[in-house]
């Protein structure tokens, strides 16, 4: 498994990360969830991604049941905070309360003293920014966060946080989490020049379009059973990935992929490590057998030829509208 630092910072990751979001307490059993875990540490993973929304907080306490025991100096554990936890008025959001309450719940269920990377899951409209990065700064200063970073901002939006942590002397962001994959390249345009400027790395989510670009989905064919298509919980998020247009461009992919002896799902995510903005790339899992051929893909570097045949084979099917990112359906 090869390192990649975190933007400019000092921090190293893994360049996959192991995610939880819809899996942990969710898709899997938990011992099913521990073993993808051991999985990952055993295929040299070291960074993991989770957040308090996920599985209803749920998630959060399998993975931190799942890393008992570890040595926890050589993890970097990843979590958020924005959406609702709870039924009252102050559960969500950005406001120095939920993150203050939010973060000491975290840190309860993951059951470590620290997390090494504190994200704002969105952008919070209803809050002002400067109270939204005081307190991430506070958390730095109080060592209950090492670094902080924010998910599926805004290039305008990521400026304006640079911008007030400068001014203010806070501890700046090193991290947005994006979707990014063949398919979906909306961060291309605005956002990943933005970060490059400010030295913020892209920890990127759904590199695979939540499996797709496995190949597994076949035009005119029904979801494989026990795939994420089929499943309550996460087949909101796919749906609009399995037109026939979409699943048979992708099927055009197979050829490229066998020539340069990868798997499909391992090419999409060699594809999404050959850009060098991107620091890890979030992979989930819900078989430890999953892990071991996604992990194969690091360190691959695909040639010119193989990118251009890429773009050819997925032609007009790719999402590029920034718009997209204002659709709550396409996040996690």
């Amino acid at each position: 498994m090869e390192h990649r630092y975190l933007g400019t910072s000092g921090l190293m990751v893994s360049e996959m990360a192991l995610g939880n979001w819809i899996t942990h307490a969710g898709q899997v059993e938990e011992q099913v969830a521990v073993d993808c875990v051991h999985a990952a540490l055993d295929a040299g993973i070291t960074t993991f991604d989770t957040a308090d929304i996920y599985a209803g907080t749920k998630a959060e306490e399998v993975l931190g049941r799942a890393l008992h025991g570890q040595r926890r100096e050589g993890l970097e554990i990843f979590t958020k905070v924005y959406w609702p936890t709870g039924p009252g008025k102050n559960d969500r959001g950005l406001s120095r309360k939920h993150i203050m309450e939010s973060c000491n719940a975290s840190l309860r269920r993951l059951g470590v003293d620290y997390v090494d990377l504190y994200q704002a899951h969105r952008f919070d409209y209803e809050t002002p920014l400067e109270e939204t990065l005081r307190a991430f700064d506070d958390l730095v200063r109080a060592g209950k966060v090492l670094y902080v970073g924010v998910s599926e901002w805004r290039a305008e939006e990521i400026e304006a946080a640079v911008e007030i942590a400068e001014k203010m002397g806070f501890d700046r962001i090193i991290s947005n989490q994006p979707q990014y994959s063949m398919l979906y390249r909306v961060i291309e345009d605005r956002v990943i020049p933005t970060c490059e400027t400010y030295g913020i790395g892209q920890i990127v989510w759904s590199p695979m379009a939540q499996g797709v670009l496995s190949g597994k989905y076949l035009p005119g064919q029904p979801p494989p059973p026990g795939s994420r298509a089929t499943d309550k919980s996460g087949s909101t998020f796919i749906r609009r990935l399995l037109s026939d247009p979409i699943l048979d461009a992708v099927q055009q992919l197979r050829p490229i992929a066998e020539g340069n002896g990868l798997s499909m799902g391992q090419l999409a995510l060699a594809w999404v490590l050959q850009n060098d903005a991107v620091s890890a790339a979030i992979i989930g899992a819900t078989r430890p057998e999953q892990i071991a051929d996604n992990v194969k893909a690091s360190g691959v570097t695909l040639d010119e030829a193989t990118m251009a045949a890429i773009d050819a084979a997925l032609g007009d099917v790719v999402f590029r509208d920034p718009e997209l990112t204002r659709s709550p359906e396409t996040r996690p």
